[in-house]
């Protein structure tokens, strides 16, 4: 018999130049996936088994995360004990060290577990910049990692209020995009949290102007295509005084992905998955697949 283990990993990324996390479609040669780079690293672990990664969290072009997860098989000879948690971080990120993805920690978990079925809740940030006239004043720590808006300020009362509505269970249909399989997924969601609070530009101690910055949080088991950004926008736009809260009520109200105003969506630049639950009893292994780990650790890949 091989000796399998099933992984449940937590890796960050810049999105900037991924097509997305997930695999890329063969004849698109100009941009990889996340998912393409971590399959690559797995593989060169050497496994026995065909490497195939299922990521818990479907992030587009351009969006980033700080937590992102996905878990996998990884099969090895017999002589071979399976890895343990830190040596697969370490060899993983040896082989990433040329791309902005890193592995921050691993689980060895059931056979049975799914990292994204398993999920109890995901959290998403939208950064947003204030008074950038231009994106080129922005500090290069935060260039491609927030939404840079020419306003000074935004009614954060008012945005807060309208947050508030989403809070709760609806159909959010008004606020999913298109997608071909939008017709199979059911628009109800509930949305544990929806908050607007102040944030800081990433070198904020150094950096010699002072640039408002504003987090948007979001928390719930699931989102639907674009759910997140499209609230965002919608948020930003009570802020800007371009809706008013009976207007964003009206709008999840609709509960029609048509009725959304078009150019509100907030672009994919300042989103950021930041975190994916899981309770502790569904990561907890058996006994004997603990009493499988080697006792020692290392840096050595094998």
């Amino acid at each position: 018999m091989h000796s399998c283990a099933r992984y449940l990993i937590f890796f960050q990324y810049l999105g900037t130049k991924y097509s997305g996390v997930v695999k890329a479609p063969p004849h698109q040669l100009q941009r990889k996936g996340v998912q393409d780079h971590l399959e690559d690293a797995i593989r060169k672990l050497r496994p026995v088994n065909p490497v195939t990664l299922y990521v818990s969290s479907r992030t587009d072009t351009g969006v980033h995360a700080f937590s992102n997860s996905a878990h996998f098989d990884l099969q090895r000879s017999n002589d071979k004990a399976p890895f343990t948690e830190d040596t697969l971080v370490n060899a993983l990120n040896f082989h990433l060290r040329t791309e902005q993805i890193r592995l921050t920690r691993a689980h060895r978990v059931p056979h049975n577990f799914h990292a994204r079925f398993c999920a109890d809740s995901r959290t998403y940030v939208y950064r947003v910049a204030l008074g950038i006239s231009h994106r080129s004043l922005l500090p290069l720590t935060d260039h491609n990692l927030c939404w840079s808006l020419r306003n000074t300020e935004l009614d954060v009362g008012a945005m807060r209020e309208a947050a508030a509505l989403l809070v709760g269970t609806h159909d959010f249909s008004s606020f999913r995009a298109v997608s071909p399989d939008m017709l199979f997924k059911n628009p109800v969601r509930t949305m544990d949290l929806a908050d607007v609070q102040p944030g800081s530009s990433f070198s904020h101690t150094h950096f010699l102007r002072n640039i408002p910055i504003w987090e948007l949080t979001f928390r719930s088991r699931s989102f639907l295509y674009k759910q997140v950004r499209r609230m965002t926008g919608a948020l930003v736009a009570v802020g800007k005084a371009q809706l008013s809260v009976p207007q964003l009520r009206d709008l999840l109200e609709a509960q029609d992905s048509l009725a959304y105003p078009q150019g509100l969506t907030a672009p994919a630049q300042g989103l950021f998955l930041t975190r994916v639950d899981y309770r502790d009893a569904d990561l907890q292994v058996s006994q004997q697949m603990s009493e499988e780990q080697p006792r020692t650790t290392g840096n050595s890949e094998d």
